[in-house]
């Protein structure tokens, strides 16, 4: 008798243990819809164009992969926020990947398919990052520094990714990058330079000793980096945050020059 009367706290606490338990069937339910996708050969209309009425599926494919990693900077003041965020219907937004402050990893998403976590955006001649990119989002409320727990759990993500999908070192970027005139993640605090020397994004080497081309010009560099050029200004103010550390102005100095000079070759 007393084992019925234990059944329905059992329950509460297994409900307990897991909040997300709901959400986390509804995931199931909508990759079961997207694996019967798969499993229905093509369309045998499209267009209006009639396909031969005997079907051959070719033998040689495979699943669509990451070819970049985008970085994030939740704007939230805690992890179970961005939980919360990210298992709500309404709000649109994903990523396949939240680190917590102390090192904590949630996987969100399965690596091959698509994140709501960039939006409107461009890099290099790629605007949908969405399709093509794993989003990393990072606990931090866009101002505070990012703990050594969490960069040490990023450095360990992020080689993982890089090895399991071929991914070039120059595909590690941040969200400021594709989206300047939004966003400005992850923020000044975040160490792009010890990212790059892992083996993670682009860095320049010692400017000591450059000396600028009569021709060069630094409109032209932020293009060759990766840069969408539709707001000058705010490609500046991003370039000069993620590589120089500072967010002043919109003015590119000599020595700003030179690291330009440096990244874009």
């Amino acid at each position: 008798m007393l084992k019925l009367y234990l059944l329905p706290l059992l329950l509460f606490l297994a409900a307990c243990a897991n909040p997300y338990r709901s959400t986390n069937r509804q995931y199931r339910q909508q990759v079961k819809q997207y694996a019967k996708i798969l499993r229905q050969y093509p369309l045998q209309d499209s267009a209006g164009i009639q396909p031969s009425p005997q079907w051959v599926g070719t033998v040689n494919f495979s699943m669509r992969k990451p070819n970049f990693v985008v970085i994030h900077h939740t704007a939230q003041d805690h992890c179970n926020q961005t939980l919360k965020t990210f298992t709500l219907q309404r709000t649109q937004v994903s990523a396949h990947y939240v680190i917590c402050k102390d090192g904590t990893l949630h996987h969100m998403l399965n690596d091959y398919l698509r994140a709501w976590h960039a939006g409107a955006g461009k890099w290099g001649n790629v605007t949908d990052l969405n399709s093509v990119s794993v989003g990393i989002e990072l606990d931090n409320n866009g101002k505070e520094p990012f703990p050594e727990a969490q960069m040490q759990t990023l450095y360990v993500l992020s080689d993982r990714l890089k090895r399991a999908y071929n991914i070039p070192a120059e595909n590690f970027i941040g969200h400021a990058d594709l989206a300047p005139t939004r966003k400005n993640d992850p923020n000044i605090n975040f160490n792009w330079k010890e990212m790059a020397h892992k083996g993670f994004g682009k860095w320049y080497s010692d400017t000591t000793g450059v000396v600028l081309p009569p021709d060069f010009n630094a409109i032209s560099a932020l293009r060759l980096i990766g840069y969408d050029l539709r707001d000058t200004n705010a490609v500046i103010v991003t370039f000069k945050r993620k590589f120089l550390q500072e967010e002043k102005d919109t003015t590119l100095s000599e020595s700003a020059k030179k690291v330009l000079y440096l990244l874009s070759r």
